[in-house]
């Protein structure tokens, strides 16, 4: 006989762990099952940093999703007791012509928000830190920020446990079925079953939801770390997150240093080669380093020279680089999050947020519906 649970979560990375945390804390019996450690270093909330922004130049109704964002990232650090949102500022670069700024200018005038429109002399003298390029802009954010993955997730955990929720570590799905009574999940370790399945993938979602059309594109990214002869001027109490565009609404980011690490972490935001889950390539090598580094130099004055830590991980590409967020349409038991594109982490506690109430409710109070899979 199955064990039986409220809801059972298939992966328990960022979303997953996210959408068990706001189950658990109501009182629901939750099960997440994950096939790997939870967390682990084989998927995409790994690598120490992840940066929060409001003004999102990828679309404006981003914006009221980052704004619950905030509050429950808050909420969490209230009720644990952990730093995890360091606000830092945000800044970001882009030529005339491109596609940040003026995203980033749309979304805040469409709600609101505080910012700064910098031209490439002002720039130069208020963050002498970065090298400023003919012909680019920058936009500024006061409330923009550095997330601590490590403590988020650790946050996540020890409350969903706290509250009564399990989580099944090493423990790989290898089917699940949606009845008339209940969804049935099966495992290498045996059956459980639930009113309600969250499936939440990550780079496995499409494997996990077999039939959608998805379009869901896995790519392998890498991740450095470098020292900088600005080191002093690139700390997080006095630098910003950044991001500099290179290509049409891509480029290369990175984050001040902070409190306890050792140099700065940059990275490039262009999808990497597409993967083969099964022979997936996690070593990061000096010709990854090398590919990225003439799109970084420009940015940061005076040499570069050798990264001293190097990591990589997954981006799960949806078609049009947005998140897909919806109910089965087959089965009104089952609810999703898939194609997170590398920048979902900071929407962590609301995305789990909408996938908890989609699960129990069918629907959400956030404005999720621009994400649905109706659009396709």
């Amino acid at each position: 006989m199955a064990t039986s649970y409220d809801v059972i979560v298939i992966g328990v990375g960022t979303m997953g762990a996210s959408a068990c945390w706001h189950l658990s804390r109501q009182g629901y019996r939750v099960l997440g099952l994950d096939q790997f450690d939870v967390p682990h270093q084989l998927g995409s909330h790994h690598g120490h940093s992840r940066m929060i922004r409001l003004s999102y130049f990828e679309h404006p109704d981003y914006v009221p999703l980052l704004k619950r964002s905030y509050a429950l990232w808050r909420k969490l650090e209230d009720t644990t007791g952990r730093e995890i949102l360091v606000t830092t500022g945000g800044l970001y670069l882009s030529p005339e012509n491109g596609v940040i700024v003026p995203g980033c200018l749309k979304a805040s005038e469409t709600h609101g928000l505080d910012f700064e429109l910098l031209q490439q002399a002002e720039l130069s003298k208020r963050f002498p830190q970065f090298s400023i390029p003919d012909g680019y802009r920058g936009f500024y954010e006061s409330l923009a920020g550095v997330l601590l993955v490590d403590p988020a997730m650790t946050a996540f955990l020890n409350l969903i446990r706290e509250c009564g929720g399990r989580i099944h570590e090493n423990e790989p799905v290898l089917s699940w079925h949606a009845g008339e009574e209940a969804v049935v999940v099966r495992t290498a370790e045996g059956e459980y079953s639930a009113a309600r399945l969250i499936i939440s993938g990550g780079a496995w979602s499409a494997q996990l939801l077999q039939g959608l059309g998805l379009g869901l594109r896995v790519t392998r990214q890498a991740m450095f770390w470098i020292r900088s002869l600005q080191a002093s001027r690139l700390a997080s109490d006095c630098s910003p997150a950044w991001f500099a565009e290179t290509a049409p609404g891509k480029g290369v980011y990175g984050f001040p240093v902070l409190p306890g690490h050792e140099g700065i972490k940059v990275a490039d935001h262009n999808p990497g080669p597409l993967t083969n889950l099964d022979k997936i390539d996690r070593t990061c090598r000096e010709k990854d380093w090398e590919a990225f580094k003439p799109m970084l130099a420009p940015f940061l004055p005076g040499p570069l020279g050798q990264p001293f830590a190097m990591k990589t991980c997954l981006y799960t590409n949806s078609p049009d680089g947005h998140f897909i967020l919806d109910q089965h349409p087959a089965f009104s038991s089952v609810c999703f999050g898939a194609g997170f594109s590398g920048h979902g982490f900071k929407f962590a506690p609301v995305i789990g947020e909408a996938l908890a109430q989609l699960a129990i409710t069918g629907k959400s109070s956030q404005p999720i519906e621009f994400l649905g899979l109706g659009r396709f």
